[in-house]
């Protein structure tokens, strides 16, 4: 549409769509005291980073008994690893910075939706619809936007920078539009592998569907081409490292190349409805959009990629009904103002109003469905006690999302969980994944220890207490697997608040693998099966004998009861009153040194 990537016209159109960017920011900061969902994993490799010279290591611990490969794409890492090593604390990191991802992406998508429909207005649109879509918020400007929103942005600036390409009347404006395309591809490839493909594709589309000339052709190929050798250093690493079954393992992983199938066989769904304005344009005579929109359906199991591509095709429907429906009365313009462009900046300014309604009011409803927070007060303070209080070499069974953040914030090693290992390969993926929210659901102690690994069990299992999140999805503990695990002879209370309970393993220093109760543990089902047996057939039991031994058991649970009442009871009542009884405040304030976030350590160690 223009020479240039903008000028003084395009100031108050792109500054339309950045206030709608601005306003879901503040929403989301003002809903979530808290970071959404999870980013422990990426600051745990950024912190690799630093640790090691900003050389990437082989591995990273923390996550599984293995660790898992540093075989992720290291661009947004280093970024996260400069400021780690300013001193900016990791939580405020990502509840921050997503927020910078998200407005930057707005440009681009401004850009494209600009010059492919000609309209500035229709340009602010796609930035605000991009901006205030919920499903596009909640994994860009959540705590994983520390990368997803910047690969998002890079992403759409090579898509923009391809249709550049294609278009471009000059040599001198092919040639930088191809610059800019190759760096910003490198950049998406350095970033995330899934919005590489989003990129690589949708240049693709245009070429095929727009262009399909010999001259295109080696345009596209040359931002390709200059895309991968920016990467090339890395993937060479990655390669020589790992070898290249770490990247094809991954691929397999979320739901692969072609998930979206499954959004099709589901039935009727709002991520159709880029699909039906695309067969709107097709009939007008546009056949980029309707192609955009099918691809990006099929081939990523995650909606957002189709949302994306439903902001531009929202903004071309809207431009050409406004150029196709006749408003006489909207000729001309007042107080030298434009008729059409004043009332297309109040419908702008009414979406936006209403859009970041819609997304405060899922913000701010119980479960929130768009935002929800991994932590909160009490699993950072049970997180920065578990840094302080225990060995460095313990392992953690950790139940809940907080076990994403736990590696990163108690800095000690969980022994069930999908994150990072999606670059072990499918098979090891889904044996984590489905491990993790099975322990995550059990309602007893049994049910935990039948979910730990075959070949090592932890020294502590760490116990949401009241509403917490599986994968996002809100569950609630009801106190039975407290109780189970109170009356365990395998497990000691070690800590306790009132969001969390960890629990020690007792017999832990006995023979078997660092910090293992496999022995300990089959010692005590033996003992349980042997006692609750009944008599061999043709054998009587003393009713005397039975009646004391079992009088003994109930005497003896009871007795654990009473105390881990008695424990109980040393919690404070009041949530806001994090004292144990018998200290003074700022002893049980606990230590801020070490700390990672800050906060002062409140709640209960038992048996220190």
């Amino acid at each position: 549409m223009t020479p240039g990537l903008l000028d003084r016209r395009d100031g108050p159109w792109l500054g339309a769509g950045l206030a709608a960017g601005v306003l879901a920011v503040a929403v989301y900061l003002v809903t979530n005291p808290y970071p959404a969902y999870g980013a422990g994993l990426y600051l745990r490799l950024a912190e690799a980073l630093v640790a090691n010279g900003y050389v990437p290591p082989p591995n990273v611990s923390g996550y599984t008994a293995a660790g898992v490969p540093f075989a992720y794409p290291p661009l947004q890492f280093y970024v996260l690893a400069g400021l780690l090593d300013l001193g900016v604390d990791p939580v405020t990191i990502a509840r921050l910075l997503p927020g910078v991802g998200v407005l930057a992406a707005l440009v681009p998508t401004y850009l494209l939706a600009r010059d492919y429909t000609g309209s500035r207005p229709a340009g602010a649109l796609a930035a605000a619809a991009t901006a205030l879509n919920p499903q596009l918020l909640q994994w860009h400007v959540s705590a994983g936007g520390v990368v997803r929103a910047f690969a998002f942005c890079y992403a759409l600036l090579a898509v923009y920078a391809g249709y550049r390409a294609f278009e471009a009347d000059s040599r001198r404006g092919a040639l930088g539009a191809v610059a800019l395309g190759a760096l910003a591809f490198g950049a998406t490839l350095l970033s995330h592998p899934t919005y590489t493909v989003f990129a690589g594709t949708s240049v693709l589309l245009l070429w095929l569907v727009r262009d399909r000339s010999t001259a295109g052709f080696a345009r596209g190929t040359a931002i390709a081409v200059g895309g991968v050798a920016l990467a090339a250093p890395w993937l060479g690493w990655v390669v020589a490292t790992h070898g290249p079954d770490v990247l094809l393992g991954a691929a397999g992983t979320h739901g692969g190349l072609g998930g979206g199938t499954d959004t099709l066989d589901a039935g009727l769904s709002l991520a159709l409805l880029p699909v039906v304005g695309g067969l709107y344009l097709r009939w007008r005579g546009d056949r980029f959009l309707l192609a955009w929109a099918a691809v990006a359906l099929v081939l990523f199991a995650q909606a957002r990629f189709v949302f994306a591509v439903g902001s531009v095709v929202l903004a071309a429907v809207a431009a050409d009904l406004s150029g196709r429906l006749a408003f006489d009365t909207l000729e001309g313009t007042v107080a030298g103002v434009d008729r059409r462009s004043a009332l297309a900046a109040a419908c702008l300014l009414l979406g936006t109003v209403a859009g970041a309604g819609y997304f405060a009011h899922e913000a701010t409803l119980d479960g929130d469905p768009s935002t929800p927070e991994f932590l909160d007060d009490e699993s950072v303070a049970a997180m920065a006690w578990v840094q302080a209080e225990t060995a460095p070499d313990a392992t953690f069974v950790v139940l809940g999302d907080a076990a994403e953040w736990f590696p990163l914030l108690a800095d000690r090693t969980i022994l069930v969980g999908p994150w990072g290992v999606e670059w072990r390969g499918p098979t090891a993926y889904e044996r984590q994944l489905r491990a993790y929210r099975q322990v995550s659901a059990c309602a007893t102690a049994d049910c935990v220890e039948r979910w730990f690994p075959a070949d090592r069990s932890p020294t502590y299992v760490y116990v949401p207490r009241g509403g917490y999140t599986v994968r996002g999805h809100q569950h609630v503990a009801f106190g039975t697997l407290e109780r189970s695990f109170a009356v365990s002879p395998a497990w000691d209370r070690a800590y306790a608040n009132h969001g969390v309970v960890v629990y020690r393993a007792v017999g832990r220093d006995r023979p078997g693998s660092p910090g293992s109760l496999g022995p300990w543990l089959d010692e005590v089902r033996e003992r349980d099966d042997e006692r609750d047996q009944p008599a061999a057939e043709g054998e009587r039991a003393d009713p005397a004998v039975a009646a004391s031994d079992a009088g003994g058991q109930q005497a003896e649970r009871g007795g654990q009861r009473e105390a881990v009442a008695d424990e109980r009871r040393r919690i404070p009542v009041d949530a806001d009153d994090q004292r144990v009884e018998g200290q003074p405040r700022e002893q049980a304030a606990g230590r801020e040194d070490g700390h990672p976030t800050g906060r002062a350590v409140g709640g209960e160690t038992v048996d220190q």
